[in-house]
């Protein structure tokens, strides 16, 4: 089992920055994709931003420009740094991974979520 833990955000003015971290713990094999989606209430999940363990990045339209995805491999963790927050962007952000044990049976694994609301 690898579960996935995200912290960093809260409460932020327009105009100001976060940076979302996403450590993922437990019996890891080998950890591809990750990445990180948002939502807010009554509206599906959306990509926000994706990063293959081979450095190609993915990002949503939205936030290209604003916020930059980064990984550090060693110690399992994917972190979103966004800046120029805007209110629409406030959502619940949840962290995923594409997890392959040893099995080679690969599973997405998601994060529980962290709020991200942008007022003044």
């Amino acid at each position: 089992q690898v579960q996935l833990v995200e912290s960093g955000g809260g409460l932020v003015q327009p105009g100001g920055s976060l940076r979302l971290s996403c450590a993922a713990s437990g019996s890891i094999f080998m950890l591809n994709t990750m990445g990180w989606y948002r939502q807010v209430p009554g509206k599906q999940r959306e990509l926000t931003a994706l990063l293959t363990n081979g450095g190609s990045t993915t990002y949503a339209d939205y936030v290209k420009g604003r916020f930059t995805i980064s990984r550090d491999n060693p110690k399992n963790t994917v972190y979103l740094q966004m800046t120029n927050l805007e209110p629409e962007d406030t959502a619940v952000y949840y962290c995923r991974a594409l997890h392959t044990p040893r099995d080679l049976r690969s599973v997405w694994v998601w994060g529980q979520g962290t709020q991200v609301t942008v007022s003044s």
